[in-house]
């Protein structure tokens, strides 16, 4: 991948950093001389990612952060300030679902109510959806509050929220996540209107399938096949695979680098395979 000379020397925040999808994000940030902050929820997450980058050469340092949680969220930008005077990329790459959150079948039917293992949309919890609600869209909107004010005084910087494409199409099941990473679109247009007249580039990428820590038991069987789940996914994806985390870094790279991107804001980039384009027949 190529190297990208106006991203040295800048400071990104990566929230989520822990996980499949951002640690990949932050490595290639780091690649590129970027300083990476890489925030999770569990501490040995990012101190594992930035431990990777920090042996290839790259600075990064590592913080237990938790989005769901405004005064944590402050505590960290605090602690974070005082290595770095301001922030040149965001990252809210912070997300995921719950159980209760989740139906066990695509399609209601009564006999469910008969069955207590089943979890219709009628028996979400108010916690599970509360928790997906929070956790992918407050989340992303708290993160920002607390890290973007510092980087209305750099150059050149750049929010990038991390969508899904279920935004555009829900998924079955997933109710409360679909909805929320739909909120995450409309909240990148707004937001890059509301901070358009301070320099601040805020835009999104919205993944298609990808094979992450959290759904791998739902779309591999034991085996390493495909779950039935898996082969309607596949079937409906031009590209006839589940994305890599490699797959992201292109529209990363070119949305982070202010010369490559300077006058896109506001918009939500797929990388889905042709997901989105397929009608099915």
């Amino acid at each position: 991948m190529s190297t990208h000379e106006n991203l040295k020397g800048k400071v990104a925040i990566v929230t989520g950093g822990g996980g499949v999808l951002c640690s990949a994000m932050a490595k290639e940030l780091a690649r590129q001389g970027v300083s990476v902050v890489v925030l999770s929820r569990r501490l040995e997450k990012a101190e594992s990612v930035a431990a990777d980058i920090k042996a290839d050469g790259g600075e990064a340092h590592a913080f237990a952060c938790d989005v769901l949680n405004k005064d944590d969220l402050i505590a960290t930008e605090k602690a974070v300030n005082a290595i770095y005077p301001a922030y040149h990329i965001l990252i809210n790459g912070a997300g995921g679902n719950h159980p209760e959150a989740a139906t066990t079948s695509e399609y209601f039917s009564p006999e469910q109510a008969e069955n207590a293992s089943d979890r219709s949309f009628f028996d979400l919890s108010e916690e599970g959806l509360q928790h997906v609600f929070n956790l992918n869209f407050m989340g992303t909107v708290w993160t920002t509050q607390v890290f973007a004010e510092r980087m209305i005084e750099a150059e050149a910087p750049a929010i990038i929220n991390i969508s899904s494409m279920s935004a555009y199409s829900p998924m079955t099941k997933v109710m409360a996540y679909s909805a929320a990473k739909s909120s995450i679109n409309n909240f990148t247009e707004w937001l890059a209107v509301h901070l358009s007249k301070q320099g601040i580039r805020v835009n999104a990428i919205a993944p298609g399938f990808f094979l992450t820590e959290q759904n791998r038991g739902l779309l591999l069987n034991e085996d390493g096949s495909y779950t039935e789940r898996s082969a309607k996914i596949i079937s409906q994806t031009p590209a006839e695979r589940f994305g890599e985390p490699e797959d992201l870094l292109g529209p990363l790279l070119w949305l982070a680098d202010p010369q490559m991107s300077k006058f896109v804001t506001g918009v939500t980039v797929p990388v889905d395979g042709g997901f989105q384009a397929y009608s099915g027949v």
